[in-house]
C-alpha cells in the first residue's frame, strides 16, 4: 500500500503535542533553508536540537553529531537530507524513541517510512514543517 501523509487534523495534533524537534542536517549557514525553517520554528516556541556533526552550536543550541547523542527525549525528527540518506535516520529516530519522523519538502522514502511506522512513529513526508505550522497554528504554540 502506498504511503499517504496524515490528515491536516492529525498533523495539527502532532504539532500541538510536540515541543522538541531534532533537525537532522541543520546548517549553521543562515541562508540555508534548514536554518531559516528551524529559526522560524524556534521563534514559534519549539525547542530546536541541531544534528550536525560539523557544528558545535546552531541557533544557540548545542549541536549533536547524531540522534543517538542527544541526551534527552525528542518529539519530532525533522530531516533536511537527501531521500537516499533517510532510512538510517528513520532507524535512529526509532531507536531514540521519537514520536514522529518528518521528511521535509522534496524528501521522500518509502523505506524510511516503513522503518519508522514499524517502530510506531508517525511519518510525514514531502511537507515543510514551517508551512504546516503556519497554516495549522498561526498563533504559535500555546504554553500551559
Amino acid at each position: 500500500m502506498a504511503f499517504s501523509n496524515p490528515s491536516r487534523d492529525e498533523i495539527k495534533r502532532i504539532l500541538e503535542a510536540s515541543n522538541t524537534i531534532a533537525v537532522v542536517g541543520l546548517s549553521d549557514n543562515p541562508e540555508r533553508t534548514s536554518h531559516m525553517v528551524s529559526e522560524a520554528m524556534q521563534a514559534k516556541g519549539y525547542r530546536i536540537v541541531p544534528v550536525n556533526p560539523n557544528a558545535q552550536a546552531i541557533l544557540g543550541e548545542t549541536s549533536y553529531p547524531s540522534l543517538r547523542d542527544i541526551p534527552f527525549p525528542v518529539d519530532i525528527v525533522n530531516v533536511f537530507r537527501r531521500s537516499e540518506h533517510t532510512p538510517p535516520i528513520a532507524q535512529e529516530a526509532a531507536e531514540i524513541g521519537a514520536k514522529t519522523l518528518w521528511l521535509q519538502l522534496g524528501v521522500e522514502s518509502e523505506e524510511a517510512a516503513a522503518i519508522a511506522e514499524q517502530a510506531g512513529l508517525q511519518v510525514i513526508m514531502d511537507r515543510c514543517i514551517k508551512v504546516e505550522d503556519a497554516i495549522l497554528m498561526p498563533q504559535g504554540k500555546s504554553r500551559s
